[in-house]
């Protein structure tokens, strides 16, 4: 194995959040399937006050766990992987903010918000679930051609969620046409995943892929997100 890729966790690291338990264990299942070495750093976002923060990491993923402690660390954080090309991960909390920070930094629209900072009907670019997926198991399809797609090998898998909000269906349109696109939807044909096109990886999802690990199985997201790391 050669070097050690070094992984920055951006969340408020709790002991009560599952997926908390379930990362560190995600990313040594995938570590080995791909033969690599891999440690992980914790990044509270209220410690994130620059890029510089974050900058030296061989990829970065936005844990769950909002409301972030800081929102603008995360965005921060956020946006540091998506212009540098940093390889990245958002999952279910993440994923709400790589569309945030989407929304407010590529598209300029400056007042979208989150539910959970910022009650404003008129801008939630994210919105609660008409039935929130409070803890289950939930089929997702994936898009033909994306990366998802291509680290499953398959076109959809059942997946772990615990989330009240996702991306506000008023908005998707105006959200996806390009470079941001839709890389897993429900059953309902609702978003699920997003990725970027043009950036190494760049790849966020509503469901909590790392939850796997709790079963003794790697993620395949998370081997495919190390893969590119050790490029």
């Amino acid at each position: 194995m050669g070097a050690v890729l070094r992984i920055g966790l951006i969340g408020d690291r709790s002991p009560a959040i599952v997926a908390h338990e379930a990362i560190p264990q995600a990313l040594r299942l995938a570590a080995l399937q791909v033969g690599c070495d891999v440690e992980h750093v914790w990044l509270p976002t209220a410690t994130i006050s620059s890029a510089a923060v974050v900058q030296g990491f061989d990829g970065l993923w936005c844990v769950p766990g909002s409301p972030y402690r800081s929102m603008e660390g995360a965005l921060t954080a956020i946006a540091h992987a998506r212009t540098s090309g940093t390889p990245f991960i958002g999952t279910c909390g993440g994923f709400q903010h790589a569309v945030l920070d989407y929304a407010r930094n590529v598209l300029d629209w400056t007042e979208a918000a989150h539910p959970e900072a910022t009650p404003d009907p008129d801008h939630s670019v994210i919105a609660p679930l008409d039935c929130g997926i409070l803890e289950g198991e939930n089929t997702v399809a994936f898009v033909p051609g994306s990366r998802l797609a291509a680290a499953y090998g398959a076109e959809r898998a059942e997946e772990e969620y615990l989330c009240g909000y996702a991306v506000n269906p008023d908005f998707v349109t105006r959200l996806v046409p390009g470079p941001l696109r839709i890389a897993a939807t429900d059953e309902d044909g609702q978003l699920r995943a997003v990725e970027l096109d043009g950036h190494p990886f760049f790849v966020a999802t509503l469901f909590q892929p790392e939850r796997l690990a709790l079963k003794a199985r790697v993620p395949p997201l998370v081997a495919a997100f190390l893969r590119v790391c050790t490029r």
